[in-house]
């Protein structure tokens, strides 16, 4: 009997929501820092901390491994978010979807087949692009190209490659270590490259 490793198992879902939710919570939390303390640095400084926004969608396709996991991750991680308070209310349900496209064509471009260092790296840079265009229309729509939307453009790719990229690369390496993701490939694997 054949099986298609595509398909979305029970536990898929449950890791990929339990993720999210976390990650929800943790936005809510970024969101105090981002309009608090980081408040005081300046865009397009700021965007230097914009890549844990991003995370979700290339933590949860490492670990699922399946087609819509970046999505999937991170859409309901930005729905969480909406549900418990920020300050930028139900926009997010519109932009946590966009961001999410950005890992997800990614992995897709690869086939759902490849999970290393490249692709991840790949995956957290596209979904920082795709979030930061977006800010650059919506969010800054008067700011200058040279001094503000290049940059901030730039410095949250960056970001985001290096946070979400391997920030979850590094963190599937950790949670494989300690046994937690054995029902997984990225568990079984032990040795993402």
């Amino acid at each position: 009997m054949a099986t298609n490793s595509n398909r979305w198992r029970t536990i898929d879902i449950v890791i990929a929501s339990i993720v999210a939710v976390a990650f929800g919570v943790i936005f809510w939390a970024w969101g105090l820092l981002w309009n608090g303390p980081a408040d005081a640095i300046p865009l397009p400084g700021r965007a230097v901390l914009y890549g844990m926004w991003l995370v979700p969608a290339v933590l949860g396709a490492l670990i699922v491994r399946k087609p819509g996991a970046a999505f999937y991750t991170l859409t309901l991680a930005s729905l969480v978010s909406v549900a418990i308070g920020t300050s930028w209310g139900w926009t997010l349900v519109v932009q946590g979807p966009l961001e999410a496209l950005g890992a997800e064509l990614i992995f897709a471009a690869f086939a759902y087949k490849v999970y290393n260092l490249p692709v991840a790296l790949l995956a957290g840079a596209t979904a920082g692009i795709v979030a930061s265009v977006y800010d650059a229309f919506v969010w800054y729509p008067g700011t200058s190209w040279a001094s503000m939307r290049l940059p901030y453009i730039l410095i949250t790719a960056a970001s985001s490659l290096v946070i979400a990229g391997l920030g979850s690369l590094l963190l599937v390496r950790a949670l494989a270590q300690t046994g937690v993701l054995d029902r997984f490939a990225a568990g079984r694997s032990r040795a993402l490259v």
